[in-house]
């Protein structure tokens, strides 16, 4: 059976996905290079077809290679030395990305090189230097102006073409689509009762049907075709007489609140209890993107009833160590064969540790699934003992930190089924977590998450990584076929994008009364600044203003990206408290002469101090909130361990502004005690227009209903602190939940968050990086958001943190926004990510579709 490479060396994933702007690139023209090597790699050509091309910097013959991957993400060859020379700087210079496709199959006069157009893309600005680039190092470009121009495959110029390529691949998303529409129905199916002791809702009882569908399906991956005995990618033309294997997974997007992880335990049970018999004609792709009021089949039994326990039990005896025997599984002849126990790994934050173990425990007969919790110094390393478990919980952090190591069980072991839980968190392909789970052996993989779209529609690319969904999982196919036209407002971008998703994926919303959820209503509360805010807001702003388009002029805006995610920092505390503000910090950013922090290391390591209070920024690399968090002396804030693996490389630089780099150009932040911290903290002035506002709504909730309950959600850890004193002296018993706590801590705290009646606490003070996954406060009613998050997909899994399944009150969220801010024109972005995130799992959207972009910067300055 030919596989595909599993390997993310293959996934070489560059800066690309940190910036929209990459894709608003256009067709330069093309060079023609030879595909050599190809006697050394098992990978196939067959015809004319799209080939990957993927950098391989760390290549020890040759930095500046180039290798090519056929469909299945098999190695083909490498491009020609001479022309990779010329190229890859440029790719690594982010200058141009390049497409490859094969005009014909390989000669018989010489097995061992075949020609390959190499397609190049660069933004308008850049098409002259790249020209000269090429032109210097002897390649012929040959453009829209050259004759044999009109030799070109790529599809974006047969698409200028009448009736040419461009159309036939969206004939082929079309057809793709008919085909999913045609199987959109699902039918209920029953959990096993030996296991699940509740009753499933209808919508669960059908996302269960829909997984164990797709994991027992024979059927080929979409967009595959058999013909005549070959089996044929009909979007890159690649042809093999091996059927490639079905895509026994997908995304379980639902809403957050809709009961995911009870339907997830629902089909795990599966593995021991029942049998599961696919439909002859339906086994495979069965799609329902939204909630649209129609209903499958009843299965036997198939209620309507809400989600509760049977019967009252030890709660603890779920917990890991149990070790009960089941009976075996009876799976269709559709199914596919697995030799051993089917061990589920389930891949989460820290913070989701406790839902599962609590949904174990309220939800499984005791004794019946057996669990270990994979996280901490003493975790087992013997590959068979992790196989006596039904369900193995770990953490991203834990399989990154042993992606490295030679002898991780994680790796070793060949998973039944992998669940990545809150899959959003692996949104860039390059972070080393993500690389991780996608290395992982697995016969079933599913991505879990209610917003598998936060900043844009590349967050998917790394998802399709992992499932190893081909040709999509390979970076320059998914830009070609998807990112590309979506980003250029291209009509067929959007359609493929939503055929894509109803191929692989289960959304359902909770609209249309689905799960029966008491009402949740979302008012905005504007502020007015007090004179002082006001007037220090306006000085500010005016100088970030001309910084800011003195960098745009300049182009050196990247160059320059710490500096303006600092003062755009400034503007977004002045909205919230001056005390977020230190004293000497004040005068210094922005001012005229921000350069010089380059030269400044004192002030460099208080820089850092400034950025990492907030949750509202990302390390460039792996674009997930840094750890460690060190500064280097470009002024560019990455996470220790990503920026020092980027210095082993032959010619270490700043990867955003190019800059030479070694381990003394990287700056951190004093030590500083938490207890100091918080002393110092609670002695500032916290009196602010919002802190006034915010006591108001609160004493106004208390006063029509003394026992409500409400959280207080910031993005600055230090603004959690400020408000601990004046919610005190005001009468309300109060929590705090932050990212500085461990995962027992946080646990520990929403437990106590609970206890209801005149002792329990009545607002909890949380962030919303540390609220935003997993986990479960239904015992709270209003949500206050103290400030307007970039990303509206973070804001909305805090707010369904309390809006979900098991909330019986109306739920009341308040956003206070500084009116005439900054802040104003973030609601205006997050009203654009939203619009992207419910197109893409829509049947319909407009004609014209842009990313966003670069003009962003603009929008939020009013430039």
């Amino acid at each position: 059976m030919e596989e595909s490479a599993s390997s993310v060396d293959e996934l070489w994933e560059d800066q690309e996905s940190s910036s929209q702007s990459s894709f608003d690139t256009y067709l330069l023209g093309f060079v023609i290079a030879n595909i050599v090597g190809l006697q050394y790699y098992r990978g196939k050509i067959s015809g004319r077809e799209m080939v990957g091309l993927v950098r391989e910097p760390l290549n020890p013959y040759d930095g500046n290679a180039l290798k090519v991957l056929n469909t299945r993400t098999l190695q083909v060859g490498h491009i020609e030395r001479s022309v990779a020379a010329v190229l890859s700087p440029l790719i690594d210079s982010h200058l141009i990305v390049v497409e490859g496709i094969v005009p014909n199959s390989r000669s018989a006069s010489n097995r061992y090189k075949i020609p390959c157009q190499i397609h190049i893309f660069a933004r308008l600005e850049a098409f002259h230097s790249v020209k000269s680039a090429i032109s210097r190092g002897g390649l012929e470009l040959i453009s829209h102006s050259d004759v044999s121009f009109t030799l070109s495959e790529a599809a974006v110029v047969k698409g200028n073409r009448a009736g040419g390529e461009s159309q036939s691949l969206d004939k082929v998303f079309k057809l793709v689509e008919k085909n999913v529409s045609k199987k959109a129905a699902m039918e209920p199916i029953e959990p096993p009762n030996e296991v699940i002791i509740s009753q499933l809702l209808l919508h669960q009882k059908e996302g269960l049907g829909w997984l164990l569908h797709k994991e027992n399906s024979n059927e080929l991956p979409p967009f595959w075709e058999e013909k005549g005995g070959e089996f044929v990618n009909v979007l890159t033309n690649y042809q093999t007489d091996k059927r490639p294997e079905p895509l026994r997974g997908g995304i379980f997007a639902d809403d957050m609140g809709l009961g995911k992880t009870l339907t997830l335990l629902s089909l795990i049970a599966f593995d021991k209890f029942g049998s599961f018999v696919p439909n002859s004609g339906d086994a495979g792709i069965e799609e329902i993107v939204e909630e649209d009021g129609k209903k499958g089949k009843r299965g036997r039994g198939a209620s309507k009833k809400g989600t509760g326990p049977r019967k009252k039990r030890n709660t603890k005896e779920a917990e890991v160590g149990s070790k009960a025997k089941g009976k075996s599984v009876s799976v269709a002849d559709g199914g596919v064969s697995f030799s051993g126990r089917r061990t589920t790994l389930v891949v989460c934050p820290p913070s989701v540790f406790s839902s599962w173990i609590t949904q174990l425990e309220e939800h499984t007969s005791p004794g019946k699934l057996k669990v270990y919790m994979y996280y901490g110094g003493e975790r087992t390393k013997e590959v068979e003992e992790l196989k006596k478990y039904d369900i193995i919980l770990t953490t991203y952090s834990t399989l990154a930190t042993e992606e490295s190591w030679f002898d991780s069980p994680m790796k070793k072991i060949e998973w039944w089924r992998v669940i990545l839980d809150e899959a959003h968190v692996i949104k860039n392909a390059n972070a080393q977590q993500s690389k991780a789970v996608t290395n992982l052996k697995a016969t079933c993989r599913w991505v879990v998450t209610g917003t598998p779209i936060q900043n844009g529609s590349f967050d998917l690319f790394s998802l399709m990584a992992f499932l190893r969904f081909e040709p999509f999982s390979i970076k320059s196919y998914w830009r070609s076929l998807v990112q590309r036209p979506l980003a250029q407002g291209n009509k067929n971008g959007l359609s493929r994008l939503q055929v894509l998703m109803a191929s692989i994926s289960l959304r359902r919303i909770k609209g249309n009364n689905l799960v029966g959820l008491p009402p949740k209503t979302l008012q905005t509360c504007y502020v007015e600044l007090s004179v002082e805010e006001r007037e220090l807001y306006d000085q500010i702003e005016g100088k970030a203003k001309n910084v800011i388009q003195e960098f745009i002029a300049n182009d050196s805006l990247v160059r320059n990206y710490s500096t303006v995610l600092g003062m755009l920092l400034r503007l977004r505390q002045i909205c919230t408290s001056l005390a977020l503000l230190p004293l000497d910090l004040r005068a210094l950013f922005p001012s005229s002469n921000v350069e010089d922090v380059s030269n400044n290391p004192e002030l460099l390591k208080k820089m850092v101090v400034m950025l990492q209070d907030g949750e509202d920024f990302d390390c460039p690399i792996c674009i997930s909130p840094p750890v460690d968090v060190v500064i280097t002396s470009c002024a560019h804030i990455f996470c220790r361990s990503c920026i020092l693996k980027t210095l082993q490389r032959m010619k270490p630089c700043c990867p955003l502004c190019r800059q030479p780099l070694s381990q003394s150009d990287l700056f951190s932040s004093p030590p500083k005690s938490s207890e100091a911290d918080h002393t110092e903290i609670s002695s500032r002035n916290p009196t602010s227009s919002k802190v006034s506002a915010l006591l108001s709504l609160l004493r106004e909730s208390r006063d029509q209903k003394p026992a409500t309950k409400s959280v207080v959600f910031s993005q600055f850890r230090t603004m959690l602190l400020l408000l601990e004193k004046p919610l005190t002296d005001a009468g309300f018993k109060i929590l705090r939940l932050d990212g500085s706590m461990n995962a027992k801590k946080r646990a520990q705290v929403i437990e106590e968050f609970q206890v209801p009646g005149p002792d329990g606490p009545t607002v909890l003070l949380a962030s919303l990086k540390a609220s935003g996954a997993g986990i479960n406060l239904t015992a709270a009613s209003r949500v206050y958001l103290i400030e307007p998050w970039w990303n509206p997909a973070v804001e909305e899994q805090a707010m369904d943190r309390v809006h979900r399944i098991g909330q019986k009150e109306d739920v009341k969220i308040v956003r206070l926004i500084a009116r005439n801010s900054i802040e104003e024109r973030v609601l205006e972005l997050q009203e654009r990510k939203k619009k992207l995130a419910t197109e893409a799992f829509g049947r319909k959207g407009p004609k014209n579709r842009k990313e966003v972009t670069i003009d962003d910067l603009r929008t939020l300055m009013s430039l």
